[in-house]
């Protein structure tokens, strides 16, 4: 797969507890990302953080220990296939962030390969 130097990166900003068709959120999207295609898909479990659906502070500290840390789904492909990709999955994202942004893709390649 080739990416051009000019692409997009998807951020998705959920939460652990969060989930569709019996799954993590987090884990549905990469797969769907995967079955369309995209080029990469990273999950990103964050240690402290807070949202639109509550201003509570979510931690990862031993005395406040939360059990719905935040997350970033993070998808970089051309944003032609992002928008495409959101029309399809932005409808089971009950709550969050979602951006997008251009990025300089410096290079994408498989061991081996130049």
């Amino acid at each position: 797969m080739h990416l051009p130097e000019q692409g997009s990166l998807l951020r998705i900003f959920i939460g652990e507890a969060d989930h569709h068709a019996g799954r993590p959120l987090y884990e549905w999207l990469v797969l769907q990302a995967r079955e369309q295609g995209l080029a990469v898909a990273t999950v990103l479990r964050g240690l402290m953080g807070f949202g639109a659906n509550t201003r509570q502070i979510h931690t990862f500290k031993i005395e406040a220990l939360s059990e719905d840390l935040p997350i970033v789904v993070e998808i970089v492909d051309t944003e032609e296939k992002l928008e495409k990709f959101l029309d399809l999955t932005a409808a089971h994202i009950p709550n969050g962030l979602v951006t997008m942004e251009k990025v300089a893709v410096k290079f994408y390649r498989a061991e081996g390969k130049k």
